[in-house]
């Protein structure tokens, strides 16, 4: 992939920019920011995170915290998922709907307590999620953006907790919990979260001397065999877990259930943004779902390419890459339900006008390591 020009003025660089270029990585652009694709190749760092350990920096994801009293009672009242089903020291993967059941964005919430949310939206979405809480919030909830204050590094793979370790920081919270601690006097919220389908942490950390930790994280990443790997990597490994992105697999037309997501929906709360679309539709059933497509022959599926049963047209490409796990093809599709597909069916994808044949599997496609 080529590197994007250091004349682009119109988007946001990591605090560790220059760190990446020291890496000889290549640059796009993603959410608003230029960040590292690939520095020794997608397939390579994708089979490093596999098999040993995987350091990304994420620091396009937003940041934002939400403070005052009760405001972790006034964020589940507007977000999809239930955060009485956690308490401080755990986060919980959410969604920000409209009223029409449309996602905005999904999001992480770590909760810090009864007054204290700090939340995690995508680095396009997170002004906008910022911005529709400040909008209702009561008088005495600060909802601050915190984007380009903190630097979020993830550290994926099965030998993550050696990498951390090393560093001198913890590995022992649960899956989707965080501690918070301290390196070289600095504070480190430590997470038990990651979008790789492998065990892993992400580090939120102060941009300034982010440096320091990321050089510190790269040595141990690379004694324990692993590699720094970009955003290409983070794509193939998520789409190889079965993890929706926003925009492409969710988004302002594509509801929770049609992306399998009603997991992360509180039904039982009175009150949440969408909830009565949502509720109409888990009643009615949607009119499509996400499915898994693995290719039994040659190609390489990519998003918003049409499905086919015989000569009918079934649904549609959300996603989809060159499995460097399964080495095939593998795509994320809305199939129509009125069609009456199931797992193992076969149906094909048209890659630029020839069919390339695939068998209907329930995402993920390679079993999941997070715990």
């Amino acid at each position: 992939m080529p590197r994007v020009s250091d004349t682009v003025t119109d988007s946001r660089r990591s605090p560790l920019h220059d760190h990446h270029v020291a890496l000889g990585a290549s640059f796009a652009p993603f959410g608003g920011w230029e960040m590292p694709v690939q520095y020794s190749g997608t397939v390579a760092e994708h089979t490093a995170t596999r098999e040993a350990v995987g350091l990304f920096d994420v620091s396009h994801l937003g940041k934002v915290r939400i403070s005052g009293p009760a405001a972790a009672a006034f964020v589940d009242r507007c977000l999809t998922n239930d955060l009485s089903r956690i308490g401080p020291g755990q986060a919980q993967y959410t969604l920000c709907c409209a009223e029409d059941g449309g996602v905005v964005d999904d999001l992480i919430l770590y909760l810090v307590g009864a007054d204290e949310v700090f939340a995690v939206p995508n680095a396009a979405n997170s002004a906008g999620v910022g911005r529709q809480l400040t909008a209702v919030a009561p008088d005495g909830i600060t909802v601050a953006d915190e984007h380009e204050a903190h630097v979020v590094l993830a550290v994926q793979g099965p030998r993550s907790p050696e990498v951390l370790t090393a560093v001198g920081l913890p590995v022992d919270q649960d899956y989707m919990s965080f501690v918070d601690a301290e390196w070289s006097g600095r504070p480190v919220r430590v997470c038990r979260t990651g979008y790789t389908g492998e065990r892993g942490y992400e580090l939120i950390a102060p941009a300034d001397g982010a440096g320091e930790l990321w050089d510190a994280l790269a040595a141990a990443v690379g004694e324990q065999g692993g590699l720094p790997a970009g955003l290409g990597a983070r794509d193939t490994l998520r789409t190889e877990a079965g993890l929706p992105l926003h925009g492409q697999d969710l988004g302002p037309d594509i509801t929770p259930l049609q992306a399998r997501c009603g997991f992360a929906i509180g039904w039982k709360k009175d009150a949440f943004w969408g909830r009565e679309a949502l509720a109409a539709e888990r009643e009615a059933g949607p009119r499509r779902r996400s499915w898994g497509l693995r290719a039994t022959g040659r190609g390489v599926p990519r998003g918003h390419m049409t499905v086919r049963r015989g000569d009918d047209v079934v649904g549609e490409t959300t996603s989809g890459t060159f499995s460097p796990t399964l080495k095939t093809g593998i795509a994320l599709a809305l199939l129509d339900t009125a069609a009456g597909l199931d797992e193992g069916d076969v149906v094909a994808i048209d890659v630029r006008g020839r069919a390339l044949e695939c068998e209907i599997v329930k995402p993920p496609f390679v079993a999941s390591h997070v715990r």
